[in-house]
């Protein structure tokens, strides 16, 4: 039964290579969201609702439901799946389930690439940086340089265009309508992440709201950002394992 890693936002499989080496699996497959390090493809909108659909459709190549990891804009997509196919998973883990509560309000951030023009202005800016500023982007929000260097790579004007569209699909209520039905994520055991420095992943009551919602154990990381997972990959790793051999 492998497990399967989907990223988000501004990243690469990169951003999983410490984590994963401290994880010791030998059936794990990290699949790129169109846009973050794999091509956009001819009409492909970018929508929230596009993503979720191209993670079921790499999901049922599968021979058997899988154990799904998402974090960030990946662990969004891991959510509404799991909501609209169970079947496909053996288990789910995620770290953005707050993002799915009613009252859930986008970040700074997120309200900029929203924003017509002001959005355009800044992705230029941001993703057409010189190389050694977008690391230096990265490092100032949390990252490690090692993987900040990574990441950077991958960050181009095709990332750029994928961010403007999804995040400009995902205006609220969206996101809030699309957690409505949060609840049927509790068909399949499901792991939140809690790291208590993130700041752009919904307050830690909305977190922990959601968790009881979709049925899911909470892991709390305390002290680790928003690059939990790069961050401190030895005791992530422990979080996500010791839920696996709950599994039983």
């Amino acid at each position: 039964m492998p497990a399967v890693f989907v990223h988000g936002n501004p990243e690469t499989v990169a951003v999983w290579e410490p984590l994963l080496a401290e994880l010791g699996r030998d059936d794990v497959v990290c699949l790129s969201p169109p846009g973050f390090g794999a091509p956009l493809p001819e009409g492909f909108g970018a929508t929230v609702g596009d993503y979720r659909d191209w993670l079921i459709a790499e999901l049922s190549r599968f021979p058997e439901p899988v154990d799904l990891v998402g974090h960030d804009w990946g662990g969004k997509h891991v959510l509404l799946t799991v909501m609209s196919r169970p079947d496909l998973v053996r288990s789910w883990v995620s770290d953005t389930a707050g993002g799915l509560e009613p009252d859930y309000e986008w970040h700074e951030l997120a309200r900029r690439w929203q924003t017509p023009g002001v959005g355009e202005a800044d992705v230029a800016k941001r993703f057409g940086a010189p190389f050694a500023e977008r690391v230096e982007l990265l490092v100032g929000r949390g990252m490690s340089e090692a993987v900040a260097k990574r990441l950077a790579e991958g960050m181009n004007e095709e990332m750029g265009r994928a961010v403007l569209a999804l995040y400009r699909s995902a205006v609220q209520p969206v996101m809030a309508e699309l957690g409505r039905d949060l609840e049927r994520a509790a068909q399949r055991p499901g792991l939140v992440v809690l790291a208590t420095e993130d700041q752009v992943v919904g307050t830690e009551e909305q977190r922990r709201r959601a968790a009881r919602r979709a049925g899911a154990r909470v892991a709390t990381l305390d002290g680790l950002g928003h690059w939990w997972l790069a961050q401190d990959p030895a005791r992530s790793a422990a979080a996500i394992a010791e839920f696996w051999a709950g599994l039983g």
